[in-house]
């Protein structure tokens, strides 16, 4: 009898193990689908890899796959569906509490934090507003950093998406605290980049001009914190070492060992007299440096003020319209969508763009192209490019010069000439030069050409986000772009990339 039951309870353990295996492979499955954008694919192996957990008893993976399912499902709208697996975890984490005896809050949560996900898209703020009491109360319950902190941003989200500003500023600004408290300052900027994201998808111009202002001060201000960290550590560093000096001076009974020790110590105090000099300085050139770039910033935030002022004084008339004919409500959504292309850039502008190599002169000459038709008559577009390959990140460089062209083309009067030229001036250099005939660059407005949010005017005209764009994206593509101003015969700019 006992044999048989030594037995049973192995090929239990066996189908256990097999059936975690088998999660496993399927959630990997799901993740290399989903990593791929086949969301279809993605759900039909978490829903297997759920079952598979089910099965084996794996709460915590089961409960993971369950959300990602439901996630998915509402995605494409498929609610019933999402709440019904959802609704089976919950079930599925109950039951093991039951048989363990043991309550499990940072089971139910995940579950609980999809629900309010979904009701949140539904703009169902009543619902929504429940699944947050009961998630605030499983996160104490669980007494879970990971889970407090992950609370602290879906209490955000929630409050900024049904207009509770107040309450979503102090729930933010309690999660930066927290990552501030464990210098995290990594967390923090994500924090103040994911306000902004939800400024912009909310539309709402005041939040969006807030945000930006939190963030640039972030910005100033988070340097100033990290050198002040380096500082401290180096001043503990040679504290140590001082310390350190004067107990084996102290520990020395030997004439000999005495004078031994007294060069040792001579040499560590030059050695540190000269790091402390060399950082004393880089500090106080660090401290100049982000003076000025303090003073820069204001400047900025000046400039950004007065033009969201601005277009926050010609919305509500424009949106009251709502004639999408209207110009005004056109050049607001443009404006609205130039917004979060910047927004977007800025983002992510630390990962260059993938390049390729691109024949020169066939690429120009496409790009010429389009914008022929737009030309004034008489005016003649002429491309100088061999016939070469080079490597770019050909999308995102065809936007910045059909930009460009298009504002030559605006600018140049009849009878007049653009020129597209192309120049190899090393192994990793290369420019293209774009030139005109036309006007040229007023001088008031040439120290901000590429600063966004510098000009102030009426939106119909254009609202100055185009060069800024154009030079975020030739930055991640390791460039440069400058107006030329010794330039006097129209306008001349020079892109230069070091691929």
């Amino acid at each position: 009898m006992k044999r048989l039951t030594v037995i049973f309870l192995c090929l239990i353990s066996i189908i256990g193990a097999a059936a975690q295996t088998s999660g496993d492979r399927l959630r990997d499955q799901a993740a290399a689908a989903l990593e791929n954008k086949e969301y279809t694919t993605a759900r039909y192996y978490y829903k297997r890899a759920y079952e598979a957990y089910s099965d084996a008893g794996q709460i915590e993976p089961a409960v993971q796959c369950a959300v990602n399912v439901s996630s998915l499902y509402h995605r494409e709208n498929y609610y019933k569906e999402a709440f019904e697996i959802l609704s089976h975890a919950d079930a599925l984490v109950t039951a093991e509490e039951q048989k363990n005896e043991k309550t499990t809050p940072a089971f139910h949560y995940p579950i609980s934090r999809e629900r309010q996900r979904i009701y949140i898209k539904l703009k169902n703020s009543e619902r929504a507003n429940d699944q947050l009491a009961r998630m605030q109360q499983q996160a104490k319950d669980a007494a879970d950093r990971t889970i407090d902190i992950d609370l602290l941003s879906a209490s955000a989200q929630q409050y900024y998406t049904f207009g509770q500003t107040e309450k979503g500023d102090k729930a933010i600004n309690q999660l930066i605290s927290l990552y501030l408290s464990g210098g995290d300052y990594d967390k923090a900027d994500e924090c103040y980049k994911s306000l902004i994201d939800m400024a912009l998808r909310s539309n709402n111009a005041h939040l969006v001009s807030r945000s930006y202002e939190k963030y640039l001060a972030w910005n100033d201000s988070v340097a100033a914190l990290r050198a002040a960290e380096r500082y401290a550590a180096l001043d503990s560093q040679y504290n140590e070492a001082c310390s350190t000096i004067e107990e084996r001076d102290s520990s020395l009974t030997a004439k000999n060992a005495i004078i031994i020790g007294l060069l040792i110590l001579a040499g560590v105090l030059a050695a540190a007299l000269v790091f402390g000099a060399i950082t004393l300085m880089r500090y106080i050139a660090l401290s100049r440096r982000q003076k000025k770039e303090i003073a820069q910033s204001l400047r900025r935030e000046e400039i950004k003020n007065t033009f969201i002022s601005n277009i926050s004084a010609q919305m509500a008339p424009t949106i009251s319209a709502l004639n999408h004919n209207d110009p005004g409500v056109r050049a607001l959504a443009e404006f609205t969508s130039h917004i979060q292309e910047l927004a977007s850039l800025e983002a992510d502008r630390t990962v260059m763009f993938d390049t390729e190599d691109v024949n020169m002169a066939t690429f120009l000459e496409e790009i010429a192209d389009e914008v022929r038709p737009r030309l004034a008559p008489g005016v003649t577009l002429t491309v100088n490019a061999p016939k070469m390959a080079a490597p770019v990140a050909p999308d995102q460089l065809r936007l910045v010069l059909l930009h460009l062209l298009n504002n030559a083309a605006i600018h140049t009067p009849e009878g007049g000439r653009i020129t597209v030229d192309f120049k190899k001036r090393g192994p990793h250099n290369i420019q293209f030069i774009i030139t005109d005939s036309g006007n040229g660059v007023d001088e008031e407005l040439r120290a901000d050409l590429f600063i966004p949010f510098a000009r102030v005017s009426d939106l119909t005209q254009g609202d100055g986000l185009g060069l800024p764009t154009c030079a975020l994206r030739i930055s991640r593509m390791n460039g440069t772009i400058r107006l030329d101003e010794s330039f006097n015969s129209g306008a001349r700019f020079i892109i230069e990339l070091h691929p």
